[in-house]
């Protein structure tokens, strides 16, 4: 097999898969093999099956791979059976996570947590554990309890790249930059050398007042960049800081660059916008908000310009209907309520 380079090491159309089944120590290489090198799911779930039965389904390692299988398949009720199943026979870190990922697959982030839960009963201060734990409250937006989750993950390994970012991050999006700045500076001791930490490292030395760093910071993210998404957010938070020190010209130049690599940044659809409409350009300032709310449904911000601006020239139907989503993606931005109200009173004088 080794001699023939030209074609796959095995040939798995001829493979007599009930036989191998029935050697474990063989079977469970070859399954392997199958999975991982030629990613023959197919094939691998009949190996697997056969080999459970040879076993008398009393080998958990060979429930996890049926549950893998199913998983990629999209099978996912079957890939929990026999989770559950292996679960029963053997304790491992490892299965617990497949699970659970079943779960957020089928879209229950709380059984999730619960299954999480469970798994640091059994191995206490387990980091992937703690880990998936704050991810999940993460992508809840439930910031607080994440960022509580990622602290415990450094109490239990202090050099958790991911834990420490997040951290960062927290404490710069609650007005914390000069802290956010220490956890940043902290990944580049450790030799973490990338175009987002010099991107999040620009913008912290803005807010914190470090304005010699800034940029410097912001050339290195350039030239780090891999793809034109990342060039797009460096460019789009070098307008912020333009914005910041009052240079309009410059903040224009980057949010125009920052569009130019990526045809569907919202943000700065947005921004660009704004500083149409400080220049006068109705029309132009109106279409960039429709395509910003286009391509980001979720933001208030293009909804509420466009609001504002269609209330100023006379709109007031679609200023109200845009107000309105403003206000469904953020009920409790005063501004859009205020708006709606005023709306709300022209239409009762007429």
């Amino acid at each position: 097999m080794l001699t023939n380079s030209d074609g796959p090491f095995i040939n798995l159309s001829r493979l007599n898969i009930s036989k191998y089944a029935q050697k474990p120590n063989m079977a469970k290489g070859l399954f392997e093999y199958i999975f991982h090198h030629e990613n023959d799911v197919k094939n691998a779930l009949e190996l697997a099956a056969l080999a459970t039965e040879h076993a008398q389904f009393k080998d958990w390692w060979w429930k996890v791979q049926l549950g893998k299988c199913y998983y990629r398949l999209g099978m996912y009720r079957e890939a929990e059976k026999q989770y559950k199943s292996a679960l029963k026979q053997q304790d491992m870190v490892d299965i617990f996570l497949y699970l659970t990922k079943v779960y957020v697959r089928l879209d229950q982030p709380l059984t999730a947590l619960t299954i999480f839960k469970q798994g640091l009963e059994r191995f206490p201060g387990e980091v992937t554990l703690l880990t998936g734990i704050a991810r999940i409250h993460e992508a809840m937006d439930n910031i607080a309890s994440a960022a509580d989750y990622y602290k415990e993950v450094l109490k239990q390994d202090n050099t958790h790249v991911e834990a420490i970012a997040c951290i960062g991050n927290n404490y710069f999006y609650s007005d914390q930059p000069e802290i956010a700045l220490r956890y940043y500076r902290r990944l580049l001791q450790m030799g973490v050398y990338n175009c987002q930490l010099f991107n999040n490292l620009g913008l912290c030395c803005f807010y914190a007042q470090q304005y010699d760093l800034t940029l410097t910071s912001f050339e290195r993210a350039l030239s780090l960049s891999t793809n034109e998404a990342e060039v797009a957010d460096v460019w789009y938070n070098i307008g912020h800081v333009a914005v910041g020190i009052g240079d309009l010209t410059l903040a224009y130049q980057c949010f125009k660059l920052a569009v130019a690599n990526n045809n569907d940044h919202a943000e700065a659809f947005n921004n660009l916008a704004v500083l149409e409409m400080r220049k006068g350009h109705v029309e132009q300032a109106r279409a960039l908000l429709q395509t910003a709310a286009g391509l980001a449904p979720h933001l208030y911000e293009p909804h509420f310009n466009f609001a504002s601006i269609s209330e100023k020239v006379g709109d007031l139907q679609s200023s109200y209907i845009a107000a309105q989503k403003a206000h469904t993606s953020f009920p409790d931005h005063v501004d859009t309520q205020q708006l709606i109200n005023q709306l709300k009173q022209h239409f009762a004088m007429q």
